[in-house]
């Protein structure tokens, strides 16, 4: 779930434009996120009621965020969406270590989805910390928060893809996305396995120390460049 974040981060400290390396990770992740949505159907690790409450929304954050990162300097937002998540990272870090967490139906979905559509297409990564952090925190269970976000990334990155296509052309696709693709792809099916076998608990602790790490690091990073 910290894909598009991580990369994002690394281009982008490696002097690569925020738009230009928005659109190489998104170009990627649409075949990784296509080899995790198959991974996550064949382990059923899919909740196909929130799959449709949650993908629409987030197709049309993410064209608005790819617009906005091509004509707009999209770095302000950064700082406060990485300080966000890392307190995210925390709360569910600290969930998942003292077994509280409660599956219930998350309320607050559709709205969560065009929000993190356009985080992730505007700040060039952020869709699945953002909305799987959320609905966890609504109370979602882990395995099928997972593999939906991961399902409805799919037809995310390709929108998100074709949208920076139209507004940047092709000089925005480096040969860098030669290589997040390959080591995207080959991690993905082991994504889908843990989701599915490791404990809610522990799942939920794995997350939030992720989001801890890349987010905290990418926070330190931007306020000390």
């Amino acid at each position: 779930m910290a894909y598009g974040t991580i990369s994002s981060t690394l281009l982008v400290g490696l002097g690569v434009p925020p738009a230009v390396a928005s659109a190489g990770v998104h170009t990627a992740e649409t075949f990784t996120t296509g080899v995790s949505a198959i991974s996550h159907i064949a382990h059923r690790n899919v909740d196909w009621r929130l799959f449709g409450r949650i993908v629409v929304p987030g197709m049309i954050g993410g064209v608005l965020g790819a617009y906005v990162l091509s004509n707009i300097h999209a770095d302000a937002a950064r700082p406060f969406v990485l300080g966000y998540l890392l307190l995210l990272g925390f709360y569910l870090s600290w969930r998942g270590w003292t077994h509280r967490h409660v599956v219930k139906t998350p309320r607050i979905v559709a709205p969560l989805g065009l929000v993190g559509g356009f985080l992730d297409a505007a700040g060039g990564g952020g869709w699945g910390p953002v909305v799987t952090s959320n609905l966890m925190v609504q109370g979602a269970e882990p395995r099928f928060t997972i593999g939906t976000v991961n399902t409805a990334e799919f037809f995310l990155t390709t929108t998100v893809s074709l949208t920076f296509l139209l507004t940047l052309g092709w000089e925005a696709f480096t040969t860098a996305i030669i290589g997040l693709l390959i080591g995207g792809i080959v991690a993905a099916p082991i994504g889908a396995v843990v989701a599915k076998r490791v404990e809610a608990d522990k799942l939920l602790l794995l997350v939030g120390l992720v989001l801890t790490a890349t987010s905290g690091w990418g926070l330190y990073r931007l306020l000390t460049a």
